[in-house]
């Protein structure tokens, strides 16, 4: 059976996932095979575009300064590595336009928030000011409009004429298992030397919370047009209820015939080899790759969807005194406070999922 994609304010569909680390996202995209979609062109990540975008924001030190301290050279610095990306994802998007494909990528919710806004994540800093803002705002071609405009839940650099141009989906896992998984990954990166502590704690602040996601959700909600609503999918569901799966693509518009619960190769580290062109040093290559070999371990060592991976109830209390034992205090507590904050946001995502 195959599906057809739906159309999308008059523009070429195109998928938007959304997701944060950990999620089980990428179990998402090998059952859904989108490789190996007949009707879908992605990139060899399946997205990341703005990866390098928010990696120029943490290593420069751009994520925990208020915006109005940044210098007009910082600003411009960061703005060109984010335009770069932006221009990248418009590539690969005529390129799926050209072959008439469903264009598809995932991305971090929090990679492609405008870092003016994380600063407030970092330090408790006041909302930047909109004039600021606008200084990492991308430009967009004119084709998307000549006046783009930012609402309230926006929150990204891109305008809001060019995010209705996509169908935005969401991956979702029930915070107590994302975070601590997260924090275990950072964890072993730290071992073999491809993240500090000091990283290790930008990246959980800056990863353990899910208001980029709502944000954005709820940003959907508010569009005019209503012909495609955004979707939800949650782990628990990729991983336990594989009609969930195939609901979520075939509303994506993808092909539901190409689908798979098991595998016997995965070679997904290899897709993380950048592309041509591609101006990474043999360092930066390695750390890359030993970085996704860390990430994608329990995928690339499956052959199948891994189900003890996601409990049946989640009870945060009792997982709080096991963190206690793995990490000690001050990071148990870090990961308490991080769930406890979350669950409003997790529930409410949670409600809006993907059921048969």
């Amino acid at each position: 059976m195959s599906t057809i994609a739906p159309k999308n304010n008059d523009q070429p569909h195109r998928v938007l996932l959304v997701s944060v680390p950990r999620t089980a996202s990428n179990l998402l995209l090998k059952i859904l095979n989108i490789h190996n979609q007949p009707n879908v062109l992605t990139s060899p990540k399946s997205g990341y575009f703005f990866y390098n975008a928010f990696m120029k924001a943490r290593m420069n030190g751009y994520i925990g300064g208020p915006l109005d301290q940044w210098t007009t050279d910082e600003k411009s610095d960061l703005k060109a590595t984010i335009q770069q990306c932006f221009n990248r994802l418009e590539d690969y998007s005529a390129q799926a336009r050209a072959e008439k494909k469903i264009m598809f990528t995932k991305e971090h919710a929090f990679w492609f928030v405008n870092p003016g806004f994380l600063t407030s994540t970092v330090d408790g800093a006041k909302t930047p000011d909109p004039k600021q803002l606008k200084d990492l705002h991308v430009s967009m071609p004119e084709r998307y409009g000549s006046s783009p405009t930012f609402s309230a839940n926006n929150k990204t650099f891109m305008p809001d004429e060019y995010l209705r141009t996509w169908q935005i989906a969401f991956i979702i896992r029930h915070p107590a298992l994302a975070y601590p998984s997260l924090y275990r990954a950072m964890q072993k990166l730290s071992k073999v030397g491809v993240i500090d502590d000091d990283g290790i704690k930008g990246v959980s602040v800056t990863n353990m919370t899910m208001e980029w996601t709502r944000n954005l959700f709820d940003w959907c909600l508010e569009q005019p047009d209503k012909s495609v609503t955004p979707l939800v999918i949650d782990a628990n569901d990729v991983i336990h209820n594989p009609g969930a799966v195939v609901k979520f693509c075939e509303k994506a518009g993808l092909d539901t015939a190409s689908m798979q619960f098991e595998w016997n190769d995965s070679k997904m580290v290899e897709t993380w080899i950048p592309e041509s062109g591609n101006t990474a040093t043999p360092e930066q290559l390695d750390s890359s790759k030993l970085a996704a070999s860390i990430m994608l371990s329990t995928l690339q060592e499956s052959t199948g969807i891994v189900k003890d991976k996601a409990p049946a109830s989640v009870d945060i209390d009792a997982e709080v005194a096991k963190w206690h034992v793995e990490f000690g205090d001050e990071i148990a507590e870090l990961l308490e406070k991080c769930t406890r904050d979350s669950m409003s946001d997790y529930e409410y995502l949670k409600a809006h999922r993907v059921t048969v």
